[in-house]
């Protein structure tokens, strides 16, 4: 098993509750945009999807995704108050600040409402890459991994979608994967991560584990 020195984050669905909000958000955007709205049987087929193909699926074209995805930014900013983080991230992401891991956030999200979300936490990260970036995470990651003098092979990130996974294996990072997210545990464990986590809790027992 790898030594890190650093675990970067994922927000939404992996340290945050915001699923629910999802697919209400995908509700209101349906009918704003005259799509299709996501049936209740569908929910499970899709967190076998990847976000693009979420969208596929609902009938969404190339050139309307930007005020898409603009009108969920929005309505997400509104909706923060609503959003929780999972019971134990806080105390998670305490023990491994204390157990010497430097943590950071790597989101799609701004950093306002990434603070936001986190609270008190927030203060627990040595660095933020939030926001849209051309190239998408793996950019984000190469300015987390320069910020702090950290190799790839000495980080995990730790997420809960497909994404996140291609995101990382393409700078050669390892990937840890949430069981409680937006893509099902199913689907992430196909795509061998590094490490499978299905609390919080043992994040933070497993990453210990690495340091002594």
């Amino acid at each position: 098993m790898a030594k890190y020195r650093l675990a970067i984050f994922d927000l939404d669905g992996t340290l945050s509750d915001s699923f629910p909000w999802f697919l209400s958000a995908l509700d209101i955007v349906a009918d704003k945009h005259r799509l299709r709205r996501v049936a209740a049987d569908e929910i499970d087929l899709l967190r076998a999807k990847t976000l693009q193909e979420i969208f596929a699926a609902l009938g969404v074209t190339r050139w309307r995704l930007p005020r898409i995805i603009r009108d969920m930014r929005q309505l997400k900013s509104k909706s923060l108050h609503e959003i929780k983080l999972f019971p134990g991230t806080d105390a998670m992401l305490r023990a491994l600040h204390g157990d010497g891991i430097m943590l950071a956030m790597v989101s799609s999200d701004s950093e306002a409402n990434v603070r936001r979300s986190l609270g008190d936490s927030a203060a627990l990260m040595s660095c933020f890459a939030c926001g849209a970036a051309l190239g998408g995470k793996a950019v984000k990651f190469k300015r987390v991994l320069r910020t702090l003098k950290t190799s790839p092979g000495e980080a995990i990130y730790i997420g809960d979608e497909i994404r996140d996974h291609e995101a990382a294996a393409s700078i050669g990072m390892d990937f840890g994967a949430v069981s409680w997210g937006y893509n099902a545990a199913a689907t992430l464990q196909k795509l061998s991560p590094a490490l499978m986590f299905t609390t919080p809790q043992e994040i933070a027992d497993t990453l210990r584990r690495t340091r002594d």
